[in-house]
């Protein structure tokens, strides 16, 4: 079996307040990509993950996807499986490739031995692999609240938009971003400003961790207002980053020359 876990990008990111259990509590816009990984399982005599592609670093067995089999198989008499995950999405980008290939692989695992586990008990897996994992399993635009975690259904749509993503060689750690952001209910709520035609989001639908990242890699905020100079409607960094994304109403001029040893990503959104 062959499956494709996609990227998502977050449209505004708020850090609402500090909970007991240390993380925190946001609001945010997931919405899902064509970008993808590329995950092939098949029965074999051992389970075993093999990597290829971009950013390959981890070691295997730390990685989500044998997570998840493992995960399953406590509870599901399983046979061995190989996975073999081609990884075309960057790592530590805010583009929740590593939760997607987690996602995929319940996914994938409930089709491929016919465990007819319904969605809100894939979800349910699937948040024991980390916050954002469980909106893999539907894949479609939701509101995110808790440790973004909680979704709720969002009337929003980008088709026929076209999507620039950038993503410099520098990595943001979670510790960094959330460090330099003072926690504080928004003004507005997410879920009607992201309403407005896009070409109005500006300085309204904002990441949160933007400011103090960009004070650590101003290279980031750069990539933002190159985006914005060559004709985006709305740019911003996805997630805690080190990704930066452009929402342009027609086929963007040529820019890939302009970030020359940066990942470079373009899409119409479908």
């Amino acid at each position: 079996m062959i499956c494709y876990p996609n990227a998502k990008i977050n449209i505004g990111l708020e850090v609402v307040r500090k909970r007991d259990d240390g993380f925190h509590d946001i609001e945010t816009v997931f919405y899902p990509l064509s970008l993808s990984d590329i995950l092939e399982m098949n029965v074999s005599a051992t389970p075993c993950l093999t990597l290829s592609g971009i950013d390959i670093v981890d070691d295997p067995n730390n990685n989500l996807v044998l997570k998840a089999y493992r995960l399953l198989k406590n509870d599901f008499s399983l046979p061995p499986v190989s996975f073999h995950l081609h990884k075309q999405i960057p790592t530590g980008a805010g583009l929740g490739g590593g939760s997607a290939d987690g996602a995929y692989t319940l996914k994938g695992l409930n089709a491929l031995f016919n465990l007819n586990i319904d969605t809100e008990k894939l979800e349910n897996y699937a948040s024991q692999l980390g916050s954002d994992c469980a909106f893999f399993i539907q894949n479609k635009p939701v509101f995110a609240e808790g440790r973004g975690n909680i979704f709720s259904p969002i009337d929003l749509s980008l088709k026929g938009n076209w999507l620039v993503l950038v993503k410099p060689p520098c990595a943001v750690s979670t510790a960094q971003a959330y460090a330099g952001v003072k926690p504080e209910l928004p003004g507005s709520k997410l879920t009607e400003l992201v309403k407005m035609p896009v070409s109005e989001w500006g300085g309204k639908v904002v990441n949160r961790f933007e400011e103090s990242v960009f004070s650590i890699f101003p290279e980031i905020g750069k990539i933002k207002q190159t985006l914005l100079d060559n004709g985006a409607v709305y740019a911003a960094m996805s997630g805690s980053g080190s990704t930066v994304y452009g929402i342009f109403e027609q086929v963007p001029n040529e820019l890939k020359t302009q970030f020359q040893n940066y990942f470079y990503h373009q899409e119409c959104f479908r």
